[in-house]
């Protein structure tokens, strides 16, 4: 589902976890999107922040189908859906 969602709001993404984490400062991010098969390092700052700002946010099995949905070739840990 959350896969789904990514791909349907395509011009309102915020790509990978530095970028996750800048737009979450601004203040602009609706839902985070973060993949469970990485580092539990890469997304330790992005999961206080989320709490900390009480962000939504969802865990999904896979980055490389986070990255697929997002329309890139890669895997990537975290998305970001802007308000």
């Amino acid at each position: 589902m959350s896969y789904e969602k990514v791909t349907q709001a395509k011009n309102q993404l915020v790509v990978g976890t530095k970028q996750t984490i800048k737009a979450i400062k601004s203040g602009h991010v609706e839902e985070v999107i973060i993949a469970s098969d990485v580092d539990p390092f890469m997304i330790e700052k992005l999961l206080q922040l989320v709490e900390k700002m009480d962000i939504p946010y969802t865990m999904v099995d896979s980055k490389i189908k986070l990255g697929k949905a997002c329309g890139i070739e890669v895997g990537t840990a975290a998305v970001a859906i802007k308000q």
